[in-house]
């Protein structure tokens, strides 16, 4: 694969690669004896140097001594263990609320050298010119920031408005980019299983191209539909959240990424599966997926992930593999990527133990990046265009009476009304459709309260139409206010939810007035707010700054009564009809069982 994530490519090294291992040339940089994690065959090797040139690896052996010239930068290990440099499989940057570069300070120190990037939220509210601004901000770090195009803007056609759309010529165009590595997560599993032509078509211009296609089958089934969705030619899936689910895709050749991030909290369920050893691990992928910018600043990023697996059971050096040679493997970059060897890019990790995972030194093509916890690179803030940080085009004005629920059907004289409430859970990215009962008054719906149920609406905010859905949901558990934001998965519409009509209004102007967020509302005080004017996704502060924002915003929710663990990604979730069970776009509640429109108030 040519690509711009290697120094140099190694056809146009490999001639001094072969010299230096020889000792005919000196190297660059030398590690002198370190203990390697060898992901190759899964053992660790006492004593060992590398010798490195023009970005790449030459020799692994017991004495580098050979390779060393009067200007070789030697490295003493002393007997520190070093691994390849960690790779994130699955990972949408806009949800660290931070810019592409921002992310890479926040998470090349904790040994992260590279990552699969989906841009699908930039995408769904800019579409590719987003894209290409998170490219162009990649490029000032040393993080390999590798794109898979996003496949599904929108995520469902049909059932939501979005800012942009995207299609298989789209795919065609990007595959020539130097930047991309294959197709983001095929989140319309019912097109492929359908046999749509736009699916497949944009599968098909990925495959054409030799890359590698990335997927989202959140079904719990694992036969005729798994089947086929693998044989369209998807190779991996961070959906699963039972332990059959991981199991199965791996045994049918899929790579199943079992995800940890700030929300969703999936190895516990899938970790098992691999630490029980009864299977070869070689289809097991470590992913985040979503982080907010406190986790990768307090707890750390595939450091933290591999520190999890092993409190779950797996071992560190099957663990380190997960993060490193299986994803490499996984987007066909494993020539380049992912372990430590002859001819591989020098992207290395070294660690001080095997317990605490504690990175001491990271070096990418090489160069020392990071050391003791501070990346040794510091890019200028990027200047976003004023087109990507104006993005919020809400119609109508938002007044409390724009809260109003009058479902038609509903009697003015009726007292109360049996309906579709989306119940939420925290640390689960699947929601439960439930049939409940609430009190109404002239022929409208309120929140109730003390049953934990509260009116959530969405609004279309790209192209001024107008449209909004209305629902229920249960499960925040919150005694007052409200909380909006237009981080709102995919199609990123205003969000708000509440207990009183005045706060939720008041909620949604704040983040129109900010050009985006998310904000958390209680008796006509502003408790915590974020502001995200880039696509109304991100902040163009440092991570440290948006961390403490953050912080903030989830002691307002705990304020207003929330015990969920980061309460906002799984609000985030609402709206996305792709995952099971009950979903509300800005086009009204969808039974994502069945993919069809239904109605709040449920038939006796």
């Amino acid at each position: 694969m040519i690509n711009r994530f290697c120094k140099h490519q190694l056809w146009e090294v490999a001639p001094t690669l072969s010299a230096v291992a020889q000792g005919i040339q000196p190297a660059e940089t030398v590690i002198k004896n370190a203990k390697l994690i060898n992901v190759c065959t899964a053992e660790i090797q006492e004593g060992i140097d590398v010798a490195i040139a023009k970005g790449r690896i030459a020799y692994v052996g017991e004495n580098a001594d050979h390779c060393i010239g009067d200007e070789t930068t030697v490295i003493e290990a002393d007997g520190s263990y070093i691994a390849p440099g960690f790779l994130d499989g699955h990972i949408h940057v806009e949800s660290s609320m931070l810019g592409v570069a921002e992310y890479a300070r926040a998470t090349v120190a904790h040994g992260t050298t590279g990552i699969y990037m989906d841009p699908h939220e930039i995408c769904n509210v800019l579409g590719l010119d987003g894209v290409r601004i998170m490219d162009e901000d990649a490029r000032r770090v040393p993080l390999k920031t590798m794109i898979t195009t996003p496949s599904c803007v929108p995520a469902v056609p049909g059932f939501e408005d979005t800012g942009s759309a995207i299609g298989p010529d789209d795919i065609a165009e990007t595959m020539t980019w130097d930047s991309v590595v294959g197709l983001g997560e095929m989140m319309n599993f019912p097109g492929i299983l359908s046999g749509s032509e736009h699916a497949h078509g944009e599968v098909a211009e990925t495959l054409k191209a030799g890359y590698s296609v990335t997927g989202h089958y959140s079904l719990p089934e694992t036969d005729r539909g798994l089947n086929a969705y693998i044989a369209s030619g998807i190779c991996c899936c961070h959906e699963s959240t039972r332990a059959e689910d991981a199991l199965e895709k791996m045994r049918r050749g899929m790579y199943a990424m079992m995800r940890e991030g700030s929300a969703w909290h999936d190895l516990a369920a899938l970790a098992p599966v691999v630490a029980e050893g009864k299977i070869d691990s070689r289809f097991a992928v470590l992913v985040s997926d979503d982080n907010h910018p406190n986790t990768l600043v307090e707890k750390g990023h595939l450091d933290y992930l591999i520190r999890r697996a092993m409190e779950e059971g797996i071992d560190a050096v099957t663990a380190i593999q997960m993060c490193t040679i299986n994803c490499a493997t996984c987007f066909k970059m494993n020539d380049d990527l992912g372990s430590i060897a002859p001819g591989k890019c020098a992207d290395i990790v070294f660690l001080k133990d095997l317990d605490s995972i504690e990175v001491a030194r990271v070096l990418i093509d090489g160069e020392v990046v990071a050391e003791n916890g501070r990346v040794l690179f510091a890019p200028e803030p990027f200047e976003y265009p004023e087109w990507a940080v104006h993005s919020v085009h809400v119609k109508d004005a938002i007044t409390s009476a724009s809260f109003a629920i009058a479902p038609q059907g509903l009697a003015a004289d009726a007292a109360e009304a049996k309906v579709r409430v989306i119940g939420v859970m925290g640390g689960r990215v699947d929601d439960e459709e439930r049939h409940l009962t609430v009190p109404t008054h002239d022929g409208l719906i309120e929140s109730d309260v003390e049953a934990d149920i509260l009116k959530t609406f969405v609004f279309e905010r790209h192209h001024e139409t107008g449209t909004f859905g209305y629902g229920l949901t249960q499960g925040f558990g919150i005694k007052r206010g409200a909380m909006a934001s237009t981080v709102a998965h995919d199609a990123h519409n205003l969000l708000v939810v509440g207990t009183n009509d005045e706060d939720m209004a008041m909620a949604a102007n704040t983040l129109i007035e900010s050009d985006g967020g998310m904000v958390v509302v209680a008796d006509g005080e502003v408790l915590g707010h974020v502001p995200l004017p880039v696509a109304g996704l991100m902040s163009e502060k440092p991570a440290e700054e948006v961390s403490a924002l953050v912080g903030r915003l989830e002691e307002a929710w705990a304020e207003i009564g929330c015990t969920m663990p980061s309460p906002f990604m799984t609000m985030a979730l609402i709206p996305l009809a792709c995952l099971p069970d009950l979903r509300l776009t800005n086009r009204g509640l969808v039974d994502c069982n069945t993919f069809s429109f239904v109605d709040l108030l449920v038939e006796e």
